[in-house]
């Protein structure tokens, strides 16, 4: 990536996440229903989420809405630098590292990822090819090239762009799901 492109990323970031601190929540929590729905992904699947924080929409209440509608739902478990590993989300959760909080169950490993019906992923934004930028830390960039379902962004409607800067690593997502214009299939 060249310098450039860095400094692109990290403005695009720091501007995303001064938005994020005035908006209004974006619980997603019926429209994640339509995410699972457009994929033909039924009840009793796995669907790994995220529970969110800092402004990032999605919600405790989306989380719910999968686990009552009978999705097995997998939240991500910081570990280090290597990628992602999963648990069960079975409603109840720890303090993690980073200040998230994490399920409280057995860890899964990394490629519990591989059994997933459907990927819910976070994003700062996602522009109109797929591109995701994310918080910058590396985590999902290590985790989603095992992932081989479909992959859905949640932003809002005004973190839907049509460019963002992409590097050959970058795994570009199936679709984007934001409160106002629900699932869209990418690359547009």
């Amino acid at each position: 990536m060249t310098s450039d492109q860095r400094n692109r990323k990290n403005t695009l970031r720091t501007r995303l996440r001064a938005a994020r601190r005035t908006a209004a929540p974006a619980p997603l929590s019926s429209e994640v229903l339509q995410a699972v729905a457009a994929f033909d992904v039924v009840p009793g699947r796995t669907v790994c989420a995220y529970l969110a924080i800092g402004g990032e929409p999605g919600s405790a209440a989306m989380l719910e809405s999968l686990r009552s509608a009978g999705y097995r739902v997998l939240l991500p478990v910081v570990v280090g630098d290597a990628p992602l590993d999963w648990a069960v989300h079975d409603g109840e959760l720890r303090p993690g590292p980073h200040g998230l909080r994490e399920p409280a169950g057995p860890r899964l490993g990394a490629a519990a990822i591989t059994g997933a019906a459907l990927v819910l992923v976070p994003a700062l934004a996602v522009d109109h090819r797929g591109v995701r930028l994310g918080q910058g830390g590396g985590h999902y960039d290590r985790s989603l090239p095992l992932a081989a379902c479909p992959l859905v962004a949640l932003v809002r409607d005004e973190e839907f762009v049509p460019d963002l800067p992409a590097e050959p690593h970058d795994v570009r997502m199936n679709a984007v799901l934001t409160p106002r214009a629900g699932v869209v299939r990418l690359p547009l």
